[in-house]
């Protein structure tokens, strides 16, 4: 029996992508751009209903009850572009703005995926512009929070 082993997956190295998902053929359509340099809250909880059941007194009975996700921060962020203010705009004044798929790909010191996560129905919850300090060395965005409906391991 031959145990295959692998090298420790190097959690410094992702990177993002946001996707329009159209119910059409043209199927992925890429959309807004940025990169950052953390990202947080990959996290998916389940709250377990418990059920008394008569007659068994040692305890009771554990079902799968309803699944809740994490808030997904995005810290020290560069963009060139206003794509994430627009669309955080778009979403917090009212007006109609795509839930946005998005793809956490995790690659290994070579520069390959190794893993992906997939957010499912994102959209953006808080947007923090870095501080404007002329000694400061903070990058362009500072944060984006994303809520989102499902959290999936695509590869």
């Amino acid at each position: 029996m031959t145990v295959e082993t692998e090298a420790p997956l190097h959690v410094f190295r992702f990177e993002l992508s946001f996707k329009r998902v159209d119910s059409g053929k043209s199927g992925a359509v890429a959309m807004v751009g940025g990169a950052f340099a953390e990202c947080t809250g990959l996290e998916a909880t389940m709250e377990p209903k418990q059920i008394k059941v008569g007659g068994m007194n040692w305890g009771v009975v554990q079902r799968p009850g309803p699944v809740t996700f994490a808030t997904v921060v995005l810290k020290r962020g560069m963009t060139s572009r206003r794509d994430l203010f627009k669309w955080f705009q778009q979403v917090g004044g009212g007006s109609y703005a795509y839930r946005l798929g998005a793809e956490i790909a995790v690659q290994n010191t070579l520069g390959e995926t190794v893993i992906t996560w997939g957010l499912d129905r994102c959209m953006p919850v808080k947007f923090k512009a870095a501080d404007l300090n002329a000694k400061g060395t903070e990058v362009g965005i500072e944060e984006l929070h994303l809520a989102h409906e499902g959290l999936r391991l695509l590869r």
